[in-house]
């Protein structure tokens, strides 16, 4: 019993596991202009706003961190990720805090074996599933995240 509960806090935000690396994931057919990415992720944050946060969950009944991101990405940029805020992190590559531009990924270590992850939205903002508020945009400056921050990563 406790060694299940101990492997589902390693997981992260997701139940399932990545097979994918970098290499495995194919590049995006185009690059997309800044506008059109501001234009996008605005459109999937407002379809998702408010979604409650379901760990495991895929859908608009309950969406976890990592799926959120996932499905942010196939729709904004046909960029597959994989599952596993654990997944993502491996793939792409990191980019310093002070490089990061909207859209790159942003890691959070909440807690020993438990990451959080959320997509950036430029001035100190990330959109992300919260387990406390669902679907919603927070800020990397709060002393919650700011404490927490781990890497960004970049896939296009």
């Amino acid at each position: 019993m406790i060694f299940g509960l101990i492997a589902l806090l390693q997981a992260g935000c997701a139940t399932q596991r990545d097979a994918a690396t970098t290499a495995d994931m194919p590049k995006p057919d185009k690059t997309i202009s800044d506008q059109a990415l501001d234009q996008a992720l605005t459109q999937l944050y407002r379809q998702w706003q408010g979604t409650p946060y379901r760990w495991g969950g895929t859908s608009r009944q309950g969406i976890d961190c990592s799926a959120y991101t996932q499905r942010v990405y196939q729709e904004a940029l046909a960029t597959p990720l994989p599952r596993t805020t654990h997944g993502q992190a491996k793939t792409g590559y990191a980019i310093d805090y002070q490089s990061a531009r909207q859209g790159d990924l942003v890691f959070f270590h909440i807690r020993p074996g438990l990451r959080h992850v959320g997509i950036f939205l430029g001035g100190q903002r990330f959109m992300h599933a919260s387990s406390s508020k669902g679907v919603t945009v927070s800020r990397l400056d709060n002393p919650y995240w700011q404490a927490r921050f781990w890497q960004f990563r970049r896939y296009f």
